[in-house]
């Protein structure tokens, strides 16, 4: 049993030298608190935004990045009409069958349809990317998150901060460019001090300034390309977000309600004992 625990007591030190050698190497900075309209309590998405983030997604990030969970009919919830969402559908084609030959075969999306993988395998995916496949986008923002550490995670309880995710995504994205000083960069990867890990990563800079067209006047910046990309893949990942809030606010209206009629029950019945 001792021996046990000197093992994984060993273990323990070890994985602590080694995260803390690597954060010497890299430091990892924290991603700084945005103002998002899906914050609070009360908070609801922009479809605006959304959209905006969508175009982003299609245009940028589909190359290499996966929404595997997501599906056409969903993009009604962006504020599309149907006739839009088909006509986005379309413009995909998936596999189905087989046929009456056994054989598989593709066709056009229809809004049923899950949005197409940019590759047909894992093993495709990382031989194209240098050997690392590219994760997929569905749950990004609420995997993705930088610790928030003692005491700071206790108050989010009561703050009810939960964006860490699209934080994290906004800054990183915006964390390009910045100079590593000292730190050595390995070769085939770029430096970003926010980037989980070790703050270099095999990814390049994945969008400038004016590479995403906008229709309705926005900003064509790299700082607006993140925030509306981080919204949208918010969405992706908690497409639900307004009606649980909403639920929530209505069950603790209820709840109040319920105990002071507990409350006031109770008084009632001893009032005699009183």
């Amino acid at each position: 049993m001792k021996n046990v625990l000197h093992g994984l007591a060993a273990l323990g030190l070890g994985l602590t030298v080694a995260t803390a050698a690597n954060a010497a190497e890299f430091p990892i900075k924290k991603p700084v608190e945005q103002d998002w309209s899906f914050a609070g309590p009360f908070g609801t998405y922009d479809k605006g935004q959304l959209q905006r983030g969508f175009k982003v997604y299609r245009e940028v990030c589909a190359a290499c990045h996966s929404l595997d969970l997501v599906a056409f009919r969903n993009f009604e919830d962006l504020g599309y009409l149907d006739a839009q969402v088909r006509a986005i559908a379309a413009e995909y084609e998936v596999e189905d069958g087989p046929d009456d030959a056994g054989d598989m075969f593709m066709r056009a999306a229809t809004p049923s349809d899950h949005f197409p993988s940019p590759f047909a395998n894992p093993q495709q995916a990382a031989a194209s990317n240098n050997g690392a496949a590219p994760p997929d986008f569905s749950l990004i923002a609420k995997a993705r998150a930088v610790e928030r550490g003692f005491p700071t995670f206790v108050f989010d309880v009561f703050t009810q901060y939960a964006e860490a995710g699209p934080d994290y995504i906004y800054a990183l994205l915006t964390g390009y460019g910045q100079d590593p000083g000292e730190h050595a960069v390995p070769e085939g990867t770029y430096y970003n001090p926010y980037f989980l890990g070790s703050a270099s990563l095999a990814m390049a800079e994945p969008i400038s300034d004016g590479q995403v067209t906008y229709d309705d006047g926005s900003p064509e910046t790299v700082d607006q390309y993140a925030r509306d990309i981080s919204a949208f893949l918010m969405w992706a990942a908690e497409p639900h977000l307004e009606a649980r809030k909403s639920t929530g606010f209505t069950v603790m209206i209820f709840l109040v309600l319920f105990a002071g009629l507990v409350y006031l029950t109770k008084r009632k019945v001893w009032s005699a004992v009183h």
